[in-house]
């Protein structure tokens, strides 16, 4: 059996950690075993379309963008306890304050909203489609926190200045990932009650382990992924940088969120109508 190549993206600097520890368990238990990290998704995914790789750990949008590439062939083979059926949410002041003249009841009201990066599915694409379909008003500007644009949101810095633009009054809403919410909340970055959910997503996966051809090599990777145990401790420290408790197999039912949305934006990843990016 040769040996197996992943392509991973190298959104923080704990990937080199978490897949140095994960080569060496795969080499432990019989699969040669060996990774490629990428600066952004789409040098990875050209790089599994050309064969250069055999398997991709995808961002949703990653995996988006390769299965309308390879349709035929691209299959999710494994993927996190954390990655099913997440929620975004659409945050505003619970005191209803606009940045500009009037109140924010409800979607209608909104002139101004705050993403993270363009290229984030849980903190612009997926929300705003949700809001666009909530019936947002016409022309309603998209403000992008644009942090590691290549990353797919994969960090939460952009998140983090959306919810920092509401608390400082220039912009109506902010989106983020529910989970996001929560962790912002315990930080201490905004204070208990002074934020409110205007909208929540429907619920949609992340990431997964993506293939384009099953091998006896990647039978095997799915294999020793979903046999891993939380405890134990070779690989406890591992699941928790990655942030899940057990690998589960692949499903793909929960990127039809992602796939409207991405139909419904301008060439180049750009917001959905009605809204226009803010310059």
């Amino acid at each position: 059996m040769s040996e197996l190549v992943l392509g991973a993206v190298a959104y923080d600097a704990k990937v080199v950690t978490i897949w140095e520890g994960f080569k060496a368990y795969f080499n432990a238990h019989g699969l040669a075993f060996d990774f490629v990290l990428y600066s952004n998704y789409e040098r990875q995914v050209a790089a599994h379309l050309r064969g250069d790789i055999d398997v991709a750990w995808n961002s949703p949008l990653a995996w988006v963008d390769t299965r309308r590439a390879a349709p035929d062939r691209a299959k999710a083979i494994a993927m996190r306890d954390t990655d099913r059926d997440l929620t975004s949410v659409v945050l505003v002041r619970a005191d209803g304050a606009a940045a500009s003249a009037g109140r924010i009841e409800t979607v209608a009201d909104l002139r101004r909203v705050a993403v993270g990066a363009l290229d984030s599915p849980q903190a612009t694409l997926i929300p705003l489609l949700a809001l666009a379909e909530a019936g947002v008003g016409r022309g309603v500007e998209a403000v992008c926190h644009d942090v590691l644009v290549g990353k797919h949101g994969d960090h939460i810095g952009g998140e983090r200045d959306a919810v920092k633009a509401l608390l400082a009054g220039t912009v109506d809403a902010a989106c983020v990932i529910d989970g996001n919410r929560l962790a912002f909340a315990r930080e201490g970055l905004f204070a208990p009650g002074q934020l409110r959910v205007l909208l929540q997503t429907g619920p949609y996966d992340h990431c997964n382990f993506t293939v384009l051809a099953e091998t006896p090599a990647t039978d095997v990777l799915r294999e020793l992924l979903l046999a891993m145990s939380y405890d134990d401790p070779a690989v406890r420290p591992l699941l928790d940088m990655e942030g899940l408790t057990r690998w589960l197999p692949g499903r793909t039912s929960g990127y039809a969120l992602l796939e409207r949305a991405v139909g419904e934006t301008e060439p180049g990843r750009g917001v959905p109508a009605p809204f226009t990016r803010a310059r």
